[in-house]
């Protein structure tokens, strides 16, 4: 309200004559017949403009109902950190990415990326909008009660057996030997990765116990804000590879906090990354119950797994970015355009996904994840290329920006991981992943003057030179998907994937200290190098070596291995430290300075590829394991061969009764 002073002549007389009416009398009849109309009418246009607020507005999402969700957004700081907010300096930033910081955060598997102020393009995706219907969008998420609460009153599918699992899988998860190599140097220098891991894990366990990473230099641990109020990241994301080294007194502790103190009901007051948690926590617990069937494994996993459901519930079935693990409350990144939710976020969930509904025998978690593909199917694609931001309200692609790298990377390894992991039967998986790679070759593939094969960022139309260390993973995912494209493209998909990797090799062959940067360019004379400072950083990243990884397995040329023990000598000479493994902030400096974070990544990723690109091909052999993004490994699901078990165990139920 104004001041008498401020007002209008006539209002302020209005108001004395008001003021000195006399108290007996009070107002005229039609004096209170108008206060009353213009005080309705200031309540009504009051409330009635929260509907007309940005989806961004923090006032709409205090007076909305929760069940509506808006696209609200958090903070505004412009920096990402691997995954969301938090320490600026070491979280990964939001979706394997973000684009690059002197500091780094890797949300979803990426630092200090800034992202400023962008401006909103006009989507493409009009027409496909016109047929979305936004009452049957919301269908799934009307069901998401009546599913659950079915779920917990035991109306779930036929309970999941897990030797019927073991049954159908072609070979022994850890081999006939453990993967362990017949000649005597592989042998030396997979021992000495398993040196590492311990080492790594001795140092959390003294300093950081409980805590989600630890800081080496400090020696104490570290919280962030991405995961939600959940604690033990390192101990989750190690579980599996604790196990599959064989070192089994710290597998066991790390089981025993999982059961103990791994609380999923303390999370009321926190936000979380839906995708951060979905790939180390749920990915991890996954893994964990499948290579080991420990129960405690499974049950974790599922509670966690139905806490992640309300970020879906937006008019597109799109979930958006952040979500309160205790409320269901769930929100866009502060930083993603126009309240937009991340093609490398919620297209990497699939796998997870569907795995939750195997064990559960509850169809809500596949229906979420097929719901996402069903409107990316529906909605035109600029140059049959994916853009990295996506309106969760609209289902309109805002911004035309493609990347292989941060905000987008993981969306294409889940086609065509979801295409293998379904036994090979997902063929809509397969043919949005073989297109995807037409388009991505037509348009992003480029070849440096120096002959060195990258794959460009897409901003509109226009090339970006520049590669990101979180876009290295493309060979080992080319590589894996040359069986199955169109018919005589495999050579020529293997001879891609050989390429990008040896370009990923020269990126960290070209630095002081034979590691790579967090983004290197090809303009103005560069190849294959970082030309900013902001892009000089390493901190601990798996992607180079994952695609070696890969590569051996499918080609079993000796360079990659070769190549893996150069990555192990510079992690020693670099990155150890009294405490623990650091990363650096200047791959170029001969001095390295470290940045004191000890990801939960390195020991999950980087030393569990490193083990494998040691060991022999039938440790998590492929033809059965499928690795998410978090290099958690996930069975293939052989859908026939575990109906036909069941088929079986029911029978012999029903003769003896």
């Amino acid at each position: 309200l104004r001041s008498p002073s401020l007002l209008p002549q006539p209002a302020t007389r209005w108001m004395c004559r008001l003021a000195l009416a006399p108290s007996g009398m009070g107002l005229r009849l039609s004096q209170k017949f108008v206060f009353l109309l213009f005080l309705s009418g200031l309540v009504t246009l009051c409330f009635g403009a929260l509907f007309f607020l940005p989806d961004t507005v923090r006032l709409k999402r205090i007076f909305l109902s929760k069940n509506e969700n808006p696209a609200v957004t958090v903070g505004h700081d412009n920096e990402l950190s691997k995954k969301v907010p938090g320490d600026p300096e070491h979280q990964r930033a939001s979706l394997k990415g973000g684009e690059g910081a002197n500091v780094k955060l890797k949300v979803s598997r990426k630092p200090s990326v800034t992202h400023g102020a962008r401006t909103v393009e006009r989507s493409v995706g009009s027409r496909a909008q016109e047929e979305w219907s936004p009452a049957r969008a919301q269908e799934p998420a009307a069901r998401d009660e009546r599913v659950t609460s079915a779920a917990h009153n035991g109306e779930r599918g036929s309970a999941y057996s897990y030797e019927a699992f073991k049954t159908c899988l072609l070979k022994p998860a850890l081999g006939k030997n453990q993967g362990t190599p017949p000649d005597s140097e592989t042998l030396q220098r997979r021992e000495k990765v398993k040196e590492m891991m311990k080492f790594a894990w001795d140092n959390y366990k003294r300093y950081a116990w409980g805590n989600n990473e630890l800081r080496p230099l400090t020696r104490n641990g570290h919280l962030g804000n991405m995961f939600g109020g959940l604690r033990g990241a390192s101990i989750v994301d190690s579980l599996d590879t604790l196990y599959i080294m064989g070192l089994m007194e710290e597998y066991e502790e790390a089981k025993e906090w999982v059961q103990n103190n791994l609380d999923l009901n303390s999370v009321s007051k926190h936000e979380a990354s839906l995708f951060e948690v979905n790939i180390r926590y749920v990915g991890g617990l996954l893994s964990a119950y499948y290579l080991t069937g420990a129960e405690i494994f499974k049950q974790k996993v599922m509670e966690l797994g139905e806490k992640l459901l309300p970020a879906f519930n937006t008019p597109t079935g799109i979930p958006r970015g952040v979500i309160n693990l205790g409320s269901g409350t769930s929100w866009s990144w502060g930083w993603a355009s126009a309240g937009s939710s991340i093609l490398a976020e919620f297209g990497t969930l699939h796998l997870e996904f569907l795995h939750l509904s195997q064990l559960s025998g509850n169809p809500l978690f596949t229906e979420k994840v097929m719901n996402i593909r069903k409107l990316l199917n529906k909605i035109e694609k600029p140059h049959g290329l994916y853009p990295n931001f996506l309106s969760p309200v609209s289902g309109n692609w805002v911004q035309h920006h493609v990347s292989i790298g941060g905000l987008g990377d993981s969306f294409y390894e889940y086609l065509i991981k979801s295409y293998l992991m379904s036994d090979k039967t997902d063929q809509e998986a397969q043919k949005m992943y073989y297109s995807a790679m037409e388009a991505i070759e037509t348009n992003l593939v480029q070849k440096s003057p120096g002959g060195l094969t990258y794959l460009a960022e897409w901003r509109g139309g226009i090339l970006d030179h520049k590669m990101g260390h979180l876009a290295c993973f493309s060979g080992g995912m080319i590589g894996i998907g040359a069986d199955d494209g169109p018919a005589g493209q495999r050579q020529h998909y293997l001879d891609l994937a050989a390429e990008i990797t040896h370009t990923c090799h020269e990126s960290y062959s070209r630095s002081a200290t034979k590691l790579g940067p967090e983004a290197f360019r090809f303009d103005a004379g560069a190849e294959a190098t970082a030309t900013r400072l902001s892009d000089r950083y390493y901190i601990l990243r798996p992607e180079v070596i994952e695609s070696y990884m890969y590569m051996w397995r499918l080609t079993h040329d000796p360079k990659y291995r070769e190549w893996g023990w150069e990555a192990v000598e510079a992690l020693e000479k670099h990155c150890r430290v009294d405490a623990g493994f650091s990363g650096i902030r200047d791959v170029y400096a001969s001095t390295v300075s470290h940045d004191n974070m000890q990801q939960s990544f390195f020991l999950s990723e980087t030393l569990k590829y490193l083990y494998l690109l040691f060991s022999d091909d039938d440790l998590l052999p492929l033809e059965d394991w499928v690795f998410n993004t978090e290099a958690h490994p996930l069975p293939v699901i052989r859908k026939r061969c575990l109906q036909e078990h069941s088929a079986t165990q029911d029978h012999g139920q029903t003769n003896l009764e």
